[in-house]
This record gives C-alpha cells, structure tokens and sequence, in this order.
C-alpha cells in the first residue's frame, strides 16, 4: 500500500508537468541544452574588432544551467535556436485555435509593413500563457517576430546590429500584473487572441487586442513579479503622459543606484551622462565580448542597464534608448539582481562616458 501511495504522487507530478505544452525545462533546445524557465540572449553585431565579419546571426545566449554567456550552436534564424523554439510554441498555440490559450505579438516596427507606429509605445515582445502559466518575451528587434501563419524567421534588418531578449515564465497569477503593464505600454500589438475565459483577469489586454476603448492609462506604474521558479523582478513601465528619461528620472533613483546604461546611439540622437539628480546614469560606448573582442554603442539596437556599484547587482533590460525623442514614447524595462545576469553584462562594459567627459 505505501508503494502504491508514492507511485500516485510521482503520478500526480508528471500529470501537471504536461498539464502545459510550453513548458520550458527539457523541452526547448538553445545552445545545444535544454532552454530554462528564464533565458537571455544577446545577438552579436556583424561586424566586431578585430574579428572577420560575422553573419549577423549569432548570438550568446545565458539561462539559469549555464550561468554565464555562452556562444551558440545555432543561428538565431534557425528553427532550433532559443527564440526559434520558444515561438514555435507560440505559433502551434495559433494553429490549434485553442480557447484555453492566449498570445500577443508585439512591435511598434510591424513586419511587412511600412507604417512606423509612432504614438503606441516603442515595444516589442510576445507573450504566451494559460491558465496554469506561460511566458513573456521582451526584445529590441524591429520588423518581428514573424506572423505566424508564415512560421518562424528572423529579419535581414536585424543582422547589422546587436540585439537583445529576454524571455521568463511566470504563474498564471502574475499576468494580471503584466495586464496593467501592458496597459502604460500601449504596445502596437498585430497578431493575438485573448479567449473569453482570460477576460476577467486580462481585460486590458483583451482591449488591446480588439482595439477597443481603454480604461484612463497611468503615467507610470512599477510591478512586483515572480518566475515560476520564484526568482523576482521588478518591471518599470512609463505611459507617453511620464516625459522624461526613463533611466534617470525614474529606474536610477528608484532603484537607488548610478546606473550604466546601454543603448542604441546615433551622432546628434543621444541624451548624454546625466549627473543632475542624486542617483546617475552614464551612457556605455564601448562593449567586449567574452572573448576580448569590443564593439560600438553605435552598432548596438539593444536596451539595458546595470548597477555602477558591483554591490548591487541591478540588471535592466528593456525597450527604450536613450534619446530626446523616446522621452515621450511609453515603454519599460524588466529589472533583476541575479548575481549572474549582473556579472555576465557587467564584465562586458569596456568603457563608458563619466558626466565629465560626455
């Protein structure tokens, strides 16, 4: 009878680990293990110094296992690459017609078109869920992920620079908290489908998914969330009413730390080092890879932050660069002090603009 008992248990186990096909663990490959319930890649730039050209298609990817960057075995165009795998859940999720499951994609820069939406927010993600769990992805990369009527893909566009995502598995609970974020976001969202049963707990995502009226939106809103594997962020998220840098008006002396930052920078498109308030932000100009190879801010499309003080160990990744003109544009950032995830960005910045050299 005690045998019976402990073959039940581990019966009712396996029984709710398939409760969810999009389950991560064991199920999803990236750099040739098993992708985690949180995952972050970033896509190298084509060109590098002191290194022959790349294709623009890789990318080091990181996760709870390997703790550190590591160096893909896939491109990021492949089928079988961490983004690859992740969305082709997504996409299964589209051809099933399931009411029991709810996506949104997505991205101020829509793929295909040559509408640039400049009054929703300057997003891009995707999310996927149940009512046991799902995911949210976040990334800087325009013009995707595809629709999914054409499957997965990645852009030509956004070969030339880096690029950055971020992707985390949460409890069902915590997606009534990503609703009301999604909500200051104003994401311009161009594929999804929130069933009737989600509309309790998501009505504003079921609003913009439907385009229909949305309730009086924040200006700011700050979001305590969970992993599933109970690890915590926290997720800033700014209407177009909060105009300002996000990054020193908000996150650094939120979070009570100088921040480094990293964004996309063009000549004459940058805010520069900002020391004006108690907390500061420097601007990063300069990256090295783990293998002592550098490249430019100017060739980097991604978004992200870390804590100048190593005692810290703040690590932001988000959707806004440092620019005049994204001061009004609404978006976010999602921020952790995993040890690992600040050590892995925080050895990557090579050099960075103090307020007395910008």
């Amino acid at each position: 009878m005690f045998l019976f008992y402990i073959l039940l248990y581990f019966w009712n186990i396996l029984l709710k680990c398939f409760q969810l096909k999009f389950i991560f663990m064991d199920t999803v490959l990236s750099a040739g293990g098993p992708v985690d319930s949180k995952f972050l890649l970033y896509k190298l730039p084509k060109y590098i110094r002191k290194e022959r050209p790349r294709t623009g298609l890789e990318y080091m990817y990181m996760d709870s296992l390997t703790q550190a960057w590591q160096l893909s075995k896939f491109l990021i165009n492949r089928t079988q690459s961490a983004l690859g795998q992740t969305l082709n859940q997504l996409y299964e999720a589209y051809k099933s017609k399931n009411d029991s499951t709810a996506y949104v994609i997505y991205n101020d820069d829509v793929p295909h078109s040559k509408h640039y939406s400049w009054k929703q927010g300057h997003t891009k993600g995707f999310l996927l869920l149940d009512k046991s769990q799902g995911f949210w992805g976040i990334h800087s990369i325009p013009l995707f992920p595809p629709f999914p009527e054409e499957g997965y893909g990645y852009p030509p566009t956004g070969k030339q620079n880096a690029q950055m995502a971020i992707c985390i598995t949460f409890r069902y609970n915590q997606f009534a908290e990503i609703d009301k974020q999604l909500l200051c976001y104003n994401p311009n969202i161009y594929n999804c489908s929130i069933p009737d049963i989600f509309q309790s707990d998501l009505p504003n995502l079921q609003k913009l998914c439907v385009g229909s009226a949305l309730p009086l939106v924040p200006w700011r809103h700050l979001s305590k969330l969970q992993s599933a594997e109970g690890e915590n962020f926290l997720h800033f998220a700014k209407s177009h009413f909060f105009v300002d840098d996000i990054y020193v008006a908000w996150m650094a002396q939120q979070l009570q730390t100088d921040l480094l930052a990293e964004s996309w920078q063009h000549d004459g498109q940058e805010l520069p080092s900002n020391c004006s308030l108690q907390h500061h932000v420097y601007n990063i100009n300069l990256i090295k890879t783990p293998w002592n190879s550098t490249f430019s801010s100017y060739y980097d499309h991604s978004k992200w932050c870390v804590s100048w003080r190593y005692e810290d160990q703040w690590t932001c990744i988000g959707d806004l660069n440092r620019a005049p003109q994204q001061a009004w544009r609404s978006g976010g950032f999602i921020c952790t002090q995993n040890q690992y995830i600040y050590k892995a960005f925080r050895h990557m910045i090579f050099h960075y603009h103090s307020c007395n050299n910008s």
